[in-house]
């Protein structure tokens, strides 16, 4: 189906965001034009990333701005378990690399959602979409998901370790099954990772007539050099919503934006500082590297990102995916 192309919001409102930055290949918008027009009740906020750094890294202060709206519920899906090729290995250290990733995002989003207020008990459970069991974590007004599928190597042709498996790879069929990391589940083709990736997104969603979808920008002209996976999790999730017309699409600039001007400042510049801060911490706690050093920093001060806006509004799914949700208790760092 024929989308709309993007085009620049006729008004900007006053703010205290940055002004937009206009270039040869498109308006690429600052945070004051963060797509959230709509203030509703029903408004779902979906956040695709490859690997458990990249919405903070890229995503942000808009990420922030969502979770602290209190008529938004904002849903992280991680595709990839960010392990750069150890799988469930701990490169050493006492705890599974994965794992401290994942460590590391959920103390970011708690943090986002508790905004001052005393911390509340998260609910974590194995649900089961497409036939697809996945780790899901509930957190007031958050949701969390890790696919835990194989970091796919920059190059996206995988790693030794992990049978060089990759989004890549799986979308041009040279492998036909990817299997997570933990074998918590095995996709059969890359129909079947898009079709469990529609199912959370019908799950979610609901009744919802208002949805957006934050991805990696898929344009190379805007956004060149990007990591295989980055550019992969932005084509499932836009395959996964091919007949979504409703929703609005936002293309979020990544390792591009590093040599682009910086652009926030003040509280936005703080929101995006503060969070990659608090992933770095939660990273540490599960003992591995932390990410605040000079490269990831680099990425600081930079929200670039281009809006395809929805048509109409947004009904429920006509009717619900397979799923089975058993919740369990929130368990230790590391332990899951």
């Amino acid at each position: 189906m024929a989308r709309r192309s993007a085009k620049p919001r006729d008004r900007l409102p006053l703010s205290r965001f940055a002004a937009a930055l206009g270039m040869s290949v498109g308006l690429l918008l600052t945070q004051e034009a963060r797509a959230e027009d709509v203030r509703q009740q029903d408004r779902v906020s979906f956040y695709f990333a490859a690997h458990e750094d990249d919405w903070q890294l890229f995503m942000n202060p808009s990420a922030f701005m969502d979770v602290t709206d209190g008529k938004t519920k904002t849903v992280f899906i991680h595709v990839t378990a960010g392990d750069a090729g150890v799988g469930i290995g701990k490169r050493g250290r006492k705890h599974p690399y994965y794992l401290a990733r994942e460590n590391g995002a959920e103390v970011a989003i708690r943090f986002m959602a508790d905004a001052g207020e005393q911390p509340v008990d998260k609910v974590a459970s194995r649900i089961q979409l497409n036939g697809h069991h996945i780790y899901r974590v509930s957190y007031r007004s958050t949701v969390t998901y890790f696919l835990r599928l194989p970091d796919g190597h920059p190059a996206g042709v995988g790693f030794r370790g992990t049978g060089y498996q990759s989004l890549e790879r799986l979308a041009k069929a040279e492998i036909g099954v990817f299997s997570a990391i933990d074998g918590s589940t095995v996709y059969h083709g890359w129909t079947d990772l898009v079709s469990t990736l529609r199912a959370i997104l019908d799950h979610e969603r609901g009744q919802a007539r208002t949805v957006q979808l934050n991805v990696p920008e898929s344009n190379e002209s805007i956004n060149p050099g990007d990591h295989s996976d980055h550019r992969m999790t932005a084509k499932a999730a836009l395959d996964a919503a091919t007949d979504l017309a409703c929703a609005r699409r936002v293309y979020y600039v990544d390792y591009a934006s590093r040599v682009m001007p910086e652009n926030l400042a003040g509280q936005p510049r703080d929101m995006e500082s503060s969070v990659l801060a608090v992933t770095a911490a939660g990273v540490l706690a599960l003992d591995h590297a932390s990410l605040w050093h000079p490269y990831h920093r680099s990425y600081l001060g930079r929200n670039y990102f281009r809006i395809e806006e929805g048509v109409g509004h947004c009904s429920g799914p006509a009717s619900d995916a397979q799923q089975t949700v058993s919740a369990r208790p929130t368990n230790p760092p590391g332990k899951r």
